[in-house]
């Protein structure tokens, strides 16, 4: 799987570098400029999107990119993509994060006659020119799948949610979960009453709660690894760390290094930004040299376990 991830690195730079080899006025390899719009910089595996683009630029020689920070706000995000048009980018990556849509943002850059790649997030609504990013469900089921192998006793669950209640990735890798374990007599899944907002100190305040009212728990799945991280240290704190295993997604680095560790968080799906943000930058620059290309690229997220942590840990 790692060579699978590997390969579409290498394939988006082989096409990428076709794509720029067109010569502009001065007889050089064209330069393009592409904006990046992101909804929140504010966690890890946002801001590592972020670099991720930036980095994949670099390695051209003649992409510079332009980054934005809305911190949250989609106002703020539709007035970031106008200051982008504004500057005459060539194209415009989005990086929508929690956002359920962007019409504002994506009329903005329809009218102006520009091609946009969605990260990550597939809005739910509006025009894009490409997606690129995981199949949330998917990853969700293979946690699923993991602890039922693992806790052949069964138990209590419990799902700790990132928010809001609309929030469509976090809704699928949930519904992965439930469509293993909600269906196996032998678990009972328990939601967390309070949104853990994707962050470490959000898991962690929910974690305390679901120790209280679910003393008996005997695994914990968290929409991302963040979460996860806080929720293992209510855990410790708790001293029940040899009571509950813990499941996330994403691949955090802090996660695999648990997980590597041989801590009580045993398992994630990988959802690289690393690797999403390459694809991206390079899925951009083929649509800008000409290239016909998908309109939808799913990524492989393979099942991460202490016996595979070490090959993503620097991946």
């Amino acid at each position: 799987m790692k060579k699978l991830l590997i390969g579409l690195v290498a394939a988006g730079v082989a096409l990428s570098a076709a794509a720029c080899k067109g010569d502009d006025a001065g007889g050089g390899a064209k330069t393009y400029t592409i904006g990046i719009a992101n909804f929140l910089l504010s966690g890890p595996y946002f801001s590592g999107m972020d670099n991720a683009i930036a980095a994949q630029a670099k390695t051209k020689g003649n992409v510079r990119t332009i980054s934005t920070d809305a911190g949250g706000d989609a106002a703020k995000l539709a007035a970031n993509v106008e200051d982008l048009l504004s500057k005459n980018v060539d194209a415009i990556i989005i990086s929508g994060g929690p956002l359920e849509s962007a019409p504002a943002a994506l009329n903005a850059i329809k009218a102006a006659g520009k091609p946009v790649v969605l990260v990550d997030r597939k809005f739910a609504v509006g025009e894009y020119t490409s997606w690129i990013g995981p199949d949330n469900e998917a990853i969700g089921k293979q946690d699923g799948q993991f602890l039922s192998q693992r806790l052949t006793g069964g138990g209590k669950v419990a799902v700790i949610k990132g928010g809001p209640a609309d929030n469509s990735i976090g809704l699928a890798r949930t519904s992965g979960l439930k469509s293993v374990l909600g269906k196996d007599s032998r678990f009972t899944l328990v939601e967390a009453p309070d949104f853990g907002n994707w962050g470490s100190d959000g898991g962690l305040t929910v974690m305390e709660g679901l120790l209280t009212q679910h003393p008996d728990l005997v695994a914990v799945f968290c929409e991302n690894d963040a979460m996860c991280l806080g929720a293992q240290r209510a855990i410790a704190s708790a001293n029940k760390t040899g009571q509950i295993v813990l499941a996330g997604v994403d691949g955090q680095a802090e996660a695999l290094k648990a997980i590597l560790d041989g801590t009580n968080y045993v398992v994630t799906g990988l959802n690289s930004p690393n690797v999403i943000g390459k694809l991206a930058l390079d899925r951009t620059v083929n649509v800008l040299g000409g290239a016909k290309v998908e309109k939808d690229t799913v990524v492989p997220s393979p099942q991460i376990t202490k016996e595979t942590a070490a090959q993503y840990l620097n991946s």
